[in-house]
This record gives structure tokens, sequence and C-alpha cells, in this order.
């Protein structure tokens, strides 16, 4: 099939780092699974109707869930986001993901965070927190039930973010302890004010326009269809097709 996905040398040369070390029997070709399971995210197909060029749907979904489970993709995406990352601003945002019925029909493990799947006026939704840095590539992702507000995902990631001269974010991020916060970490805020405050909040206009970068990051990875629908009962499973997306798209 023409249109198949495969890796390059080159981008297997960046990936191998990062991949876990291989004990007892040597794994099967990394390029083939690796390409397979990018191609199946990429277009929301179900394992058993992996292409056979890839190999059995077996051994790409057996990968595929146990480096899930060890954070594989999570730390490809982190650390090819930390070699070529423009700190000088970020950026921070939420986009809502729609959960298939698949990975909403049970409920949570007892006692433990749950599915991070909420009902809101669009359905049942997973919420997505991302900072890009300056050029809209993602460096952080954090995900959270869909009722979740913006400001519980910017509070959680506030604590990784790198050192940065801008943050830009939209008039949702607007709060006094969110500025301050900032400021305290040495970063400017470049946010609008509410309607509803008394006093209008000055912010650098040029600047801001520069917001449409993340907006463009999210639409992008909402080109992967289990992305832009969760299909995954898993949340880190589901966050590790986030991860794998941002790192192909953007740092490969």
């Amino acid at each position: 099939m023409s249109n198949l996905f495969w890796l390059t040398d080159e981008q297997m040369v960046r990936l191998r780092p990062y991949f876990p070390k291989s004990h007892g029997k040597p794994r099967v070709d990394d390029r083939r699974v690796l390409s397979g399971i990018i191609f199946i995210n990429r277009n929301g197909l179900r394992w058993s109707d992996a292409p056979r060029e890839y190999g059995p749907p077996k051994t790409l979904y057996n990968r595929w869930k146990r480096w899930s489970d060890k954070g594989v993709f999570a730390r490809i995406m982190e650390g090819l986001a930390s070699e070529h990352s423009d700190f000088k601003a970020i950026m921070i945002d939420a986009t809502y993901l729609k959960a298939h019925r698949t990975a909403s029909s049970l409920g949570g493990e007892k006692g433990g965070r749950g599915r991070l799947i909420g009902r809101t006026k669009g359905g049942m939704n997973t919420k997505l927190h991302a900072v890009t840095d300056a050029s809209g590539r993602p460096i952080r992702f954090f995900m959270t039930a869909g009722q979740v507000s913006d400001y519980t995902g910017a509070r959680v990631l506030l604590r990784s973010l790198p050192a940065a001269d801008w943050m830009i974010a939209d008039r949702g991020y607007d709060a006094d302890w969110f500025r301050d916060a900032l400021k305290d970490k040495g970063i400017r805020p470049c946010i609008p004010g509410r309607k509803s405050r008394d006093k209008p909040v000055p912010y650098d206009k040029r600047k801001y326009k520069r917001r449409n970068r993340i907006e463009i990051m999210v639409g992008r990875l909402k080109d992967w269809r289990r992305v832009a629908t969760r299909y995954d009962r898993c949340p880190k499973v589901f966050l590790s097709a986030i991860a794998l997306a941002a790192a192909v798209i953007f740092w490969l």
C-alpha cells in the first residue's frame, strides 16, 4: 500500500535513546512496529485492521500498551521538545476531546482518579490542557475531565513551566493568583482581562496575536483521529496517543 507510514532512518536515530532496554528475547523490528502504531493512531483504526505490512496486530497492540504503561511515549515527546524548544514566550490553552462510548461505558477503578471523562453540554468529553513554546510546539500536557475548569490545568502545569520571558493566554486564564504566580517565576503575563473587571488590564496586543499558534497546534493534533476522538478507557494510554502525535507532527 502506497499510503502506509514509515519512520525514516534519521527519525529512528532520534527516537532510539528513549526506547526501554530489551531484556531476554530481542524485540521485533522497532521501525516496523512503531510505524504501524503511528499509522493506527493517525487514522483511528482498530488494531485488528492494521495492514499486514506492519506485522501481527497483536504485536502492535502489546507494544503500544506496554510502552504506554511505562510512559515511553510521553518521555519521547518531552525529550524531543527539550532539545529544540524556543522559550522566549510560552502559551497555554485547553480544548475538549470527544469521548467515544467505548471509552466512557464503564466506571473507573475504585479509589483511583477515574477515567478523566466528564459530561458537558457537548456530551462526554476529556479536556486537554497544553503548554507550547513560542513557535506553538507542545512541551507539556495535562488531562482532566471535561467539566474541570481551565484554572485547574493551569495550576498543575504551573509547577513544570520552563523559564520564559512571557506567558500568552486568553482571558479564560485571567486570575490574580495566576498572574502573581507567573511573576514569582519571572514570567510576564500577556493575558487580556475579563470583561467583568472594573479596570481594564493592560497587555501587549501585538504579542497576543501570536496566540493563534497554539490554536493551530491543537487543530493539527486533532487531525489524528485517535486524538480527536477518545477510544481508550485508560487515561494514560490516551495521553500516550496525544504525546505520540505531538512528537511525530512537531518534533520529528
